[in-house]
């Protein structure tokens, strides 16, 4: 019995080596297989890969070649431009349409507002305005001339835009425009006198001494200017209203001086009366004036004009009754002549 089990695990000692050796030559082609199928695999992978990489470039190859033109523009023109130009396509659009529906005011007044909005928050609110020099014209009107609002900031207002619409105004000569930080606005102003009231072609102006038209006359304050009538008037009523001015014995009683054909001037009187200066020698024909009413009270008598532009005589036109009663006279005196002659 013992001898039997011995012969019997001596028998399977002998035999473990060649199946270990069974499963492992198994093993080995089970593995082997494996590889070669993997190889396979591979292989398919790659030529349906290269197919398709050639069928690509074949297409590629066959595709019809575009313009000389864009393959320039492909070829040169730096990355993402055709982004830039869409976005600058799609501003310059907004813009055309902005401009083209009488927006463009709008749109630069909403940014003005904006900004100005965010300078007043911080602390750059025009918050003090001084203006010297301003006689005529009020501060609101000034302020509303200089396109200064409530909404201004000192930190965008433009100074010098300032001056320029405030100069613009005829009854500004000349303007100065400080800012002072955070907050005061400081205005200087040299203002036109108003120095005569101009009639021409039906329309009635104030001007300054230089011709400048400051405004339509349309307040009474204004009614003791002097008044000069006709086209260039305006220019050289300065220099005619100073000569005129040396002979107080006609200027007290002068209505209206009246600029005729531009070339020369002509009187009219409180009264009525009619002076037709010259051309040349003004000063000279008022002095004449001055010394006919001083000596013979000319500008009492029953006239309606003195014509003064011939040089070497003066004509006195009579009024209508005036007339009459000199032509009675004068029968009278033809008659009277007859009767003596008889």
């Amino acid at each position: 019995m013992d001898g039997a089990g011995s012969l019997t695990r001596s028998l399977l000692r002998s035999l473990r080596p060649q199946a270990d050796l069974k499963a492992a030559a198994i093993g080995a082609v089970v593995l082997l297989r494996e590889w070669v199928q993997d190889k396979h695999a591979e292989a398919r992978a790659a030529a349906k890969d290269k197919a398709k990489a050639k069928a690509k470039t074949k297409a590629v190859v066959e595709r019809e070649p575009p313009p000389r033109v864009v393959a320039l523009v492909e070829r040169y023109l730096p990355r993402r431009v055709g982004i830039s130009m869409t976005v600058l396509l799609l501003i310059g659009s907004c813009g055309f349409g902005i401009v083209k529906g009488g927006h463009l005011q709008d749109f630069i007044t909403a940014v003005s507002d904006a900004r100005n909005a965010l300078a007043n928050s911080a602390g750059f609110r025009i918050t003090s305005v001084v203006i010297n020099g301003r006689k005529q014209l009020t501060q609101d009107e000034i302020l509303a001339i200089g396109g200064v609002s409530g909404r201004s900031s000192l930190l965008f207002l433009d100074a010098d835009a300032v001056r320029d619409k405030l100069k613009a105004n005829p009854w500004i000569a000349d303007a100065t425009v400080l800012k002072l930080y955070p907050g005061q606005l400081m205005i200087e102003l040299t203002e036109r006198k108003a120095f005569a009231l101009w009639q021409e072609a039906g329309r009635l102006s104030v001007i300054a001494d230089d011709g400048a038209v400051l405004e339509p006359y349309v307040s009474r304050r204004f009614l003791m200017l002097p008044l000069v009538v006709g086209k260039g008037a305006d220019t050289q009523a300065r220099d005619f209203l100073a000569l005129l001015a040396r002979y107080p014995q006609v200027n007290s009683i002068t209505k209206a001086a009246i600029y005729v054909g531009e070339r020369r001037w002509n009187l009219r009187l409180k009264d009525g009366l009619d002076i037709r200066l010259p051309e040349q020698d003004v000063g000279n024909a008022l002095a004449m004036l001055s010394k006919l009413d001083k000596e013979d009270r000319l500008f009492s008598r029953d006239i309606v004009a003195v014509d003064m532009r011939l040089p070497d005589r003066l004509v006195v036109q009579l009024s209508e009754d005036a007339a009459k009663a000199r032509e009675e006279q004068f029968k009278d005196k033809k008659k009277k002549k007859a009767g003596d002659s008889a």
